[in-house]
């Protein structure tokens, strides 16, 4: 049957992962849309030396960027894809056999992530399941923050497929702090428009919280020192959402 793919990915100044990225889809996808918001980097001129339908849009927020992407989609499936994801070998297999077999439904995918040149194994990083591979009619992405969400019609079941979606998340500790911050602080503002409140004592009690569940509970220690510096940032980052959300809090009530 070989169904066909429209493989879909956002980008922003992303030119040490977008290459890689291109390289893993195009032997299991039919096409390839990126939607940049206009990087500054080398991001376009590595895609149109891949021959990949490249646009260029403003920045909308998450969802809305990615809702406008899969419009473009010529294809009824849709993989979506981070720039700094690529699929292995054996998910490349997997892609091809459910191809050729008929697609139906929706299949998520396992990610495994490269921190800093170390695969995570633990510390809540994995398994990380996603649903990337649905059926673009009857699928859109939510949320106005962060973490936007994939909501499809009927919720069904995923098909889990084998192999990973490799993640080459952060290239050293600063990105990952940086990054931490970014999204704590719009998390904060996420809360604060559902009207949650934060005591003073809850950014440290939910920081020590977060670095016991993900260096003991989920085993970071086994991903060695790579485990505690996920947890300490996480850790430290949870204390600046919370007093993030304090100070909107406050914010709110002066007004």
């Amino acid at each position: 049957m070989n169904q066909k793919i429209t493989a879909t990915i956002i980008t922003l100044n992303e030119e040490r992962n977008i290459g890689r990225c291109i390289d893993a889809l195009i032997p299991v996808v039919d096409e390839v849309i990126v939607l940049d918001a206009f990087s500054t980097d080398k991001t376009a001129e590595i895609c149109m030396s891949k021959n990949v339908r490249f646009e260029q849009r403003e920045w909308q927020g998450y969802a809305a960027t990615k809702n406008y992407l899969n419009s473009l989609a010529t294809h009824e499936y849709i993989f979506s894809v981070d720039a700094d994801e690529a699929p292995d070998d054996e998910l490349q297999r997997s892609i091809l056999k459910i191809k050729e077999q008929g697609l139906s439904g929706v299949y998520s995918v396992n990610r495994l992530t490269n921190y800093c040149g170390s695969w995570i194994k633990h510390s809540t990083w994995y398994p990380d399941i996603k649903t990337r591979i649905f059926p673009n009619e009857i699928s859109r992405w939510d949320g106005e923050y962060v973490h936007e969400e994939l909501v499809i019609e009927g919720d069904p079941e995923p098909e889990l497929l084998e192999g990973h979606l490799l993640h080459y998340s952060y290239y050293n500790f600063k990105e990952h702090q940086e990054r931490a911050d970014k999204y704590s602080k719009l998390t904060a503002q996420k809360m604060n428009a559902k009207g949650k409140k934060a005591s003073a004592l809850k950014p440290y009690i939910s920081a020590l919280g977060r670095f016991v569940s993900m260096y003991i509970i989920h085993k970071g220690f086994l991903d060695g020192a790579m485990g505690c510096h996920i947890a300490r940032i996480s850790a430290k980052s949870n204390i600046l959402k919370y007093k993030e959300l304090r100070r909107l809090n406050h914010a709110r009530k002066d007004k």
